[in-house]
């Protein structure tokens, strides 16, 4: 129980790393480009930077869930990479279909998947509307 404990928690931290680096190089691209998107036409460019945003934050999602692959391969609870990433994806999501599962000494390390899952998802959108409410005031100043 320990040794989930200390993985899980391990990796927490790690995709909490993987995105803030990705939420860094979105402040730093909306930081750059801020002026850009204050002129016509705003509700077009609005609309590309968020779907931009979206695709960004999914990719850091995505590379999250390969993380959390390689853990569950590393330590023998998947054989195939297949299995290990869709598990991880659906446990991350915590959409749980039940379909694949781990044994009894790997839940713990599963339910800190669908933990860490939780925590992510909410921290990209909270990005995401602050990033677009910065973004609608910018545009309303000019």
């Amino acid at each position: 129980m320990l040794e989930q404990l200390l993985i899980g928690s391990s990796i927490i931290c790690g995709t909490v790393v993987i995105h803030v680096l990705f939420m860094e190089a979105l402040v730093y691209w909306l930081t750059k480009n801020g002026m850009w998107l204050t002129t016509p036409p705003r509700m077009i460019k609005r609309t590309l930077v968020l779907i931009a945003m979206v695709l960004w934050l999914v990719a850091g999602l995505t590379v999250s869930a390969w993380l959390w692959a390689g853990i569950y391969l590393l330590n023998g609870v998947f054989e195939q990479l297949e299995t290990a990433l869709y598990f991880s994806i659906v446990t991350f999501t915590t959409l749980g279909y039940g379909d694949v599962t781990v044994n009894e000494g790997w839940r713990i390390l599963a339910s800190l998947t669908a933990v860490n899952g939780l925590i992510i998802v909410g921290l990209n959108t909270a990005f995401l509307v602050e990033a677009l409410s910065r973004i609608n005031s910018a545009q309303g100043a000019k």
